[in-house]
């Protein structure tokens, strides 16, 4: 990858780990450039995330700020070869905004995806037919939106691979309530949460009207569990005009507690089952 196409969502990891890192060993950023024997530009290029670093490089600096967890180092060094990976939608970069091309790259990197929905279905359960119907009250342009559909599509396959990637999703009732359209579209949705519900990695869970919750209003959010040892959790929250990366540890343990309660007031795996079949009944009369 150029030096040009960065920040990346990875090399943004990788360099906000490093600075991490530096500041927790005391080191300043003149001391990691003495022992790379470069600038001091070059360091903050690095944990800036606009350049990507050598093995030979990051090797140096983990062993100067004192990293000695084998696991730990060798995560580091793979996620700074991934930095450079060429990912299915790379060829569609015009197409989409950065922070879309952030998302697409956090839940390919993850092996665990949380997702709590209050308004929508989350896209990775979403018929073809419900996107376009998404997309065209967003009155986005025909053939946009149709790109638009084949890469939500495409991100559909993850849920093929059992192994390597989970998802659990809260989807509260009027979400279930709101799917616009004719009865043989929301029919088929309806089956298609119950379908994908079967699957061993995903687990659907209906939150009532009548949910035991905090006042608090909760809004939409995702919270990814990236593959690698330590794994770590990031939090991500939708909005009108993109979206926004919540990294500190406070925020991440608060929305983790959220979707606790979420999960625990939420109707069970079978019970949500059983929901959906009879909205299923109830939307064909």
């Amino acid at each position: 990858m150029a030096q040009a196409d960065m920040p990346t969502m990875r090399s943004r990891r990788l360099g906000n780990e490093l600075r991490r890192l530096r500041l927790e060993a005391d080191l300043s950023p003149q001391a990691a450039a003495d022992a790379l024997e470069c600038g001091k530009p070059k360091i903050s290029q690095i944990e800036n995330g606009k350049r990507g670093i050598r093995p030979l490089d990051l090797t140096t600096l983990l062993d100067l700020y004192g990293v000695e967890d084998g696991s730990y180092r060798a995560n580091l060094k793979r996620l700074a070869k991934e930095i450079h990976k060429v990912d299915w939608w790379s060829g569609q970069a015009p197409l989409l905004h950065d922070s879309l091309r952030d998302y697409l790259t956090l839940e390919a990197d993850s092996d665990l995806v949380r997702a709590y929905e209050p308004r929508i279905l989350p896209g990775l359960l979403q018929t073809e037919a419900y996107m376009r119907a998404i997309y065209t009250s967003a009155g986005e342009e025909p053939e946009r939106a149709e790109q638009l559909i084949q890469i939500r599509l495409k991100r559909k396959e993850l849920l093929k691979k059992s192994r390597d990637f989970r998802l659990r999703a809260v989807i509260d009732e009027p979400a279930l309530r709101r799917i616009d359209g004719g009865p043989d579209m929301v029919q088929d949705q309806l089956n298609e949460l119950l379908e994908v519900g079967k699957r061993a990695n995903v687990h659907i869970q209906v939150l009532p009207l009548d949910a035991s919750l905090p006042m608090e209003q909760y809004g939409p959010f995702t919270i990814f569990s990236l593959r690698g040892e330590p794994p770590v959790d990031l939090v991500w929250l939708e909005h009108i005009t993109g979206g926004t990366l919540l990294e500190k540890r406070r925020d991440v343990q608060a929305y983790s507690k959220t979707w606790d309660e979420l999960t625990a007031a939420a109707l069970s795996l079978s019970a949500s089952q059983q929901y959906i079949r009879d909205l299923i009944k109830e939307s064909g009369r």
